[in-house]
């Protein structure tokens, strides 16, 4: 049997590439290969299949990355349906997918049509499911309104009467006392809050306003009683293995508020996401948004089978988060903040760009494809237009000389 290479050979086989690969990569090299206990002639081979790999990796000097990125996303997306919704495993819960949250991610929209979280819970929790009933129970918002049967204005005593409905009180864990406190929050100085029967209670609300009655009486209805502002559902959902064995439980949820559910007892906060990007940023930063674009656009892609290059998609998360800012692909962010006056011009609103720029006597150096092509009077800076060349002209040593006589 043969023998696992020694630190000592692998090192010197690994350093062969020093001016090829980068240290890093043959750091890891080194140190996978001896956890694997390889052969020489086996760490050869993985060491040469590293190497293949890597340069066939490289971007060539001059290549239009942006442009092929662009194509990248852009042609398959065109392939997209037009489907805003689709069912996400569950009935309860619907997902914007295709076309309309690939338009969602790149403009970088304050909420998303069909916000959606993803719940994990602690590892001693994770397989309790009526932990994750119970937790689930705690992040539902619940309302007046979800609790109430019934409701009804009472003009004459300023007054609104609501009749509870026991039975979703019973299964959203709500008495009667939470009822009252929460209506005790709008009634006012000179309002109060009286319950009759078993399940009728009514807000005498203290004013002698009729448009006032009707607006404190919206209010009273989307009064919060439990739960989390912005989760209007959630579900439990279980994660089934390869062999469809429950290997866990975890929560969905129509809505986010990723800060307040972090801030629970009993969440893995590593694995709980949301699809709210601005939301991720706002509340763990820049790179974990650049993290969530990318596997947002992934989840798209791969919904409707269209194999992108993973780097096409970085590239777009890089360029909408370098700043450190996350950033639309559009007038109001990327295409916008070009350094390119014509470029700038060339997106939205023409006329507008051209002026402004003029009024500050801006200046376009021509570096990019966009305005070199407008311009038209030298070669686009990419491929063999990234490079200039100089030759230089050797003479002849006869042609030299007769050149000096005459």
């Amino acid at each position: 049997m043969a023998r696992p290479v020694s630190e000592k050979v692998l090192w010197s086989l690994v350093e062969q590439y020093y001016d090829v690969l980068p240290e890093r990569l043959r750091r890891e090299l080194y140190e996978k290969i001896l956890e694997a206990g390889l052969t020489k002639s086996e760490a050869v081979e993985v060491i040469e299949e590293a190497v293949r790999r890597y340069k066939a990796s490289l971007v060539a000097p001059g290549e239009a990355v942006g442009m092929v990125a662009a194509q990248s996303l852009g042609e398959p997306a065109t392939q997209m349906t037009l489907r805003t919704f689709h069912f996400a495993g569950v009935r309860e819960l619907n997902v914007t997918l295709g076309l309309p949250r690939m338009i969602e991610i790149v403009d970088v929209r304050r909420e998303p049509s069909t916000p959606i979280m993803e719940i994990y819970l602690e590892p001693e929790l994770a397989k309790d499911e009526k932990a994750a009933l119970r937790i689930a129970s705690e992040i539902e918002l619940t309302t007046v309104e979800n609790v109430t049967r019934s409701v009804m204005l009472d003009y004459y005593e300023y007054a609104v009467v609501l009749e509870l409905d026991p039975d979703v009180m019973e299964n959203r864990g709500v008495t009667l006392d939470d009822v009252v406190k929460a209506l005790n929050r709008v009634k006012g100085r000179r309002g109060r809050v009286e319950v009759q029967g078993e399940n009728t209670v009514v807000v005498y609300l203290g004013v002698e306003d009729i448009p006032k009655l009707r607006r404190l009486h919206d209010r009273i209805l989307q009064l919060r009683i439990k739960g989390i502002k912005g989760i209007r559902h959630a579900i439990v959902k279980p994660v089934r293995d390869d062999e469809g064995n429950i290997v866990e439980y975890m929560i969905m949820t129509e809505g986010s508020n990723l800060q307040a559910v972090l801030s629970l007892e009993g969440i893995d906060p590593e694995r709980t996401t949301t699809n709210n990007i601005l939301e991720v940023y706002e509340v763990l930063g820049i790179e974990a948004a650049r993290a969530a674009i990318i596997e947002e656009i992934k989840k798209v892609l791969d919904e409707h089978g269209l194999d992108v290059d993973y780097r096409h998609i970085m590239m777009v998360a890089d360029t909408m988060t370098y700043t450190g800012k996350v950033r639309q692909v559009g007038r109001h962010g990327v295409a916008g903040e070009k350094s390119s006056v014509l470029a700038r011009a060339s997106f939205e609103v023409t006329v507008k760009n051209l002026v402004e720029a003029a009024m500050r006597g801006e200046e376009d150096p021509l570096r990019g494809v966009i305005e070199n092509i407008i311009v038209g009077n030298k070669p686009v800076p990419i491929g063999t237009g990234a490079v200039k060349l100089k030759m230089r002209y050797e003479f002849p040593v006869a042609v030299a000389n007769k050149g000096g006589e005459e």
